[in-house]
């Protein structure tokens, strides 16, 4: 039976209150580098031996795990569980890349794994007729260019996915068509994108779950009233749009679409990117091979995360650590710092993935919870971040715990030595003496130059960048946070954050309704 209680009520969390405070510079060594590592899928590890956790404490974040029954808990929402309990449905997104326990969901009159590989076979049939020419605009000229629109689970996941595999598939040669995405409800955001757009060769993706989103209906409305004005005889508006949504959305039977790729209520929107919302963009952009791998990656992953052993499973490790520095140690935030340009959009996305499902002050059942819950989420590419904001990651008053993430060789393939090394090996250099930094710090006489250390971190690494490390690296960041979110007993599955703005910015366009704080600011601005 599996019991649902706050983390306060646990005998593993005052236990660990209980237990002696751990440094890092006395913990690491050579020994421990090797050794507090752990296999991932998709050929990543995960490295802890700059975190400030004893053989006590992991034991302690193991007793802590057993006791509030997170693996039972993972199985039950694989097992087709109720786990939003916000919401009252279902959580799936780890059926959109296969089915780790073998147990078939039936929801809606369907089996929902069945369901999603007919999705994928709708996807792979298409994104191949557009590649190959045999669907082409309506000018006869055939697609070059992918547009998604769509904001939030929408935009920032399949944004930072492309991305993360553009230069890798031009490394591979593989034959790609460019992606680009509007968001944002600032009109200066969709003409930027439309400006650079070959209308005749550019194929839309409208994505919108409900289909009623406010800002992706106006960008819709927004490109649809520019193709109709454009000076381009035989264009038609309809021949160059697919929507990716929900069965009962308007947008499903639109005859304004060229077609449409479904989802459903139990993805939820920073879950998304295994489903249709990221599947339709990789598969057109690189071919579904390429979206088909990044699902390896990621199934492997998941099939990971159901190991018991801490010492074994990566995304539990990582969560426990994270959990440990948040209410043991008191550190309010995380740094994610990708050495690598290519995942240069990763930490956005993770700032939504993390936030908006532990950014709650409520548990699973409404009850206010009375400890910290999940950590500020911000983030750059190294080495840029280095100038920027390091200095206060390495001196600054707080402590900022940190995961890195690096890679041994590059995706393009390209690389240039100079003063007997290439960029690469430099831009690993700076990652491994980051690392040494933080942890160890460095004593000066003069105070301005002196570090203190102890500032603990982690690195997730592996050899390249492909799109099987990428699935996995993204589902163990949602397991992670998964894990987390069942340490904290919150429903990390939904987001009614986000739903306060959204009633008030429709009250200002409607006037206000008598609303005269509203109407206050509402007439600074509009």
């Amino acid at each position: 039976m599996i019991e649902y209680v706050n983390l306060d009520a646990t005998k593993g969390y005052k236990a660990l209150q209980d237990m002696k405070r751990s440094s890092v510079k006395d913990l690491l060594t050579t020994d421990r580098v090797r050794s507090a590592d752990i296999a991932l899928g998709g050929g990543l590890r995960y490295n802890w031996a700059a975190m400030p956790v004893s053989d006590e404490i992991v034991d302690g974040l193991q007793a802590l795990a057993d006791e509030e029954g997170l693996i039972d808990k993972y199985k039950a929402l694989l097992s087709g569980e109720m786990m939003n309990t916000g919401e009252k449905r279902l959580v799936l997104h780890h059926l959109t890349r296969g089915n780790v326990l073998g147990v078939k969901i039936e929801k809606d009159g369907e089996e929902k794994g069945a369901f999603y590989a007919s999705v994928l076979d709708s996807i792979r049939e298409f994104s191949e007729k557009v590649r190959s020419g045999e669907i082409k605009g309506s000018t006869g000229k055939p697609f070059k260019t992918v547009c998604q629109i769509g904001i939030g689970g929408s935009d920032l996941g399949p944004r930072a996915l492309y991305l993360a595999l553009k230069g890798w598939a031009d490394g591979e040669g593989v034959k790609t068509l460019n992606a680009e995405f509007i968001s944002n409800v600032d009109p200066d955001d969709a003409a930027a994108v439309i400006e650079r757009l070959d209308f005749e060769t550019t194929l839309f993706i409208l994505v919108s779950k409900s289909g009623t989103t406010q800002e992706t209906l106006t960008n819709r409305d927004l490109v649809l009233e520019t193709l109709k004005k454009a000076p381009v005889e035989g264009l038609v508006p309809s021949k160059h749009m697919v929507a990716v949504t929900s069965k009962t959305s308007p947008l499903a039977k639109d005859e304004s679409m060229l077609a449409a790729f479904f989802m459903d209520d139990y993805i939820g929107g920073r879950y998304s990117s295994t489903s249709a919302v990221g599947g339709v963009v990789l598969s057109l952009a690189f071919g579904f091979d390429t979206f088909r791998a990044l699902l390896e990656g990621a199934h492997e992953e998941d099939v990971k995360a159901t190991e018991c052993d801490i010492r074994k499973n990566g995304a539990l490790m990582d969560a426990m650590i994270g959990f440990y520095l948040r209410n043991i140690m008191g550190y309010p935030s995380t740094a994610i710092l990708p050495y690598s340009q290519a995942l240069s959009r990763f930490p956005a996305h993770l700032q939504q993935l993390d936030m908006e499902s532990n950014g709650k002050h409520v548990n699973r059942f409404g009850e206010k919870v009375s400890y910290p819950t999940g950590p500020v989420i911000f983030g750059e590419p190294g080495t840029n971040g280095q100038h920027s904001f390091y200095q206060l990651l390495h001196q600054g008053t707080d402590i900022v715990p940190l995961q890195f993430i690096g890679f041994r060789h590059c995706q393009y393939g390209k690389d240039i030595e100079t003063a007997g090394s290439t960029s690469q090996s430099k831009l690993n250099a700076n990652l491994a003496a980051q690392i040494a930094a933080f942890a160890r710090g460095k004593d000066d006489e003069n105070t301005n130059k002196e570090f203190d250390g102890n500032r603990p971190s982690s690195l997730i690494y592996g050899d390249k960048l492909t799109p099987k490390a990428l699935g996995a690296l993204l589902a163990h960041y949602e397991n992670k946070v998964m894990f987390q979110g069942f340490v904290w007993n919150l429903n990390s599955f939904d987001q009614e954050g986000v739903q306060l703005g959204k009633v008030l910015a429709k009250k200002v366009l409607a006037g206000c309704e008598g609303d005269e704080l509203l109407k206050a600011y509402a007439d600074l601005l509009i």
